[in-house]
């Protein structure tokens, strides 16, 4: 079996990007995550955990269904980390006239975090479009949006193929 071999291509003194997107999106991911993490930290707050806060903001409250589809995480990972953050006090269970289903709002603590950390977020925001360009980001997130249709759809039918083999 012969299999075509990628060079890896190196950026400006970044090191080197993997030919595998996957490996190249999450070292990517990760070094943004640490800037925005070094930044948050006076916070207290991980970019992670400022981007479930913020989502759960914008809407009041949400479930698990909302927050797991607008910030494209899997359920185990947003449950644990809501469970950290229900244990800091920052959001608490809201009630639902559905009781199977969890809703989180923001506790008093969880908006005095918030209001401390969106400025510091703003700070990491500006730094990375002042130094790669609001051009450049405007482009990169279009492709990003493509390739996440691309990753959601191929998953989507993969797991419908599982689900249904007879049909496939």
């Amino acid at each position: 079996m012969s299999r075509r071999v990628a060079k890896p291509t190196s950026g400006e003194g970044r090191g080197q990007l993997s030919p595998c997107v996957c490996n190249t999106l999450r070292m990517v991911s990760r070094a943004v995550t640490q800037l925005y993490d070094d930044v948050l930290r006076p916070s207290g707050l991980r970019v992670t955990q400022f981007s479930i806060l913020a989502s759960i903001a914008r809407r009041g409250e949400a479930n698990l269904k909302e927050l797991e589809a607008s910030l494209a995480i899997d359920q185990t990972t947003l449950t644990r980390s809501l469970g950290l953050l229900e244990r800091d006090g920052v959001i608490e269970r809201a009630s639902h006239p559905d009781g199977r289903i969890k809703a989180m709002r923001l506790t008093r603590k969880g908006r005095r975090v918030l209001n401390v950390a969106r400025p510091l977020w703003a700070q990491a925001q500006d730094k990375v479009l002042r130094d790669l360009g609001t051009r450049v980001w405007d482009d990169a997130q279009r492709r990003l949006a493509r390739l996440l249709h691309v990753a959601v759809e191929k998953r989507r039918l993969r797991r419908n193929r599982m689900r249904n083999p007879a049909r496939a």
